[in-house]
């Protein structure tokens, strides 16, 4: 939503996991938000000590907002819920190239569907979300390797 828990989050995950595979050099990534909330502003203080447990660090990143262009410069665009899924389909110029899914479909138990939102919670619930990102983004990983090499 605002782009300071959840999607940076996931940027830093995959950024990882991105970073030890071969499709490195040919993938971009970037987070954004699909509201304006907290534009130019660093992740969420809980958000960025959660992913450093992991090894992750998230504290450089900026939130954005999605743009039109986001749909034309990327092939696949992740939604952490289903509520900001909808408002990428709203907001999807007709013709554009990019796929959306939700990151969860990544995961390997898929259980939850959606990425949970911590912002109101405690530590606990940011932990928790590293938990499903690191799965799911390892997910993820082996589905862009899989169309890269489909593309060759």
């Amino acid at each position: 939503m605002g782009n300071i828990c959840r999607s940076p989050s996931a940027e830093g995950f995959f950024e990882q996991q991105l970073a030890q595979s071969d499709c490195k050099n040919a993938v971009s990534i970037d987070s954004a938000g699909t509201h304006s909330y907290h534009i130019g502003h660093s992740p969420d203080s809980r958000a960025i000590k959660a992913a450093s447990k992991f090894g992750v660090r998230i504290g450089h990143l900026r939130a954005r907002k999605v743009t039109a262009s986001d749909f034309d410069d990327y092939d696949l665009i992740v939604a952490m819920d289903r509520h900001n899924l909808e408002g990428l389909q709203q907001i999807q110029p007709p013709g554009s190239r990019a796929q959306l899914r939700l990151m969860m479909s990544y995961h390997p138990d898929a259980q939850p569907t959606e990425v949970p939102d911590p912002y109101y919670g405690e530590i606990d619930g940011f932990d928790y979300m590293c938990e499903l990102l690191e799965a799911a983004t390892a997910g993820l990983l082996l589905d862009v390797e899989s169309r890269l090499n489909r593309a060759v």
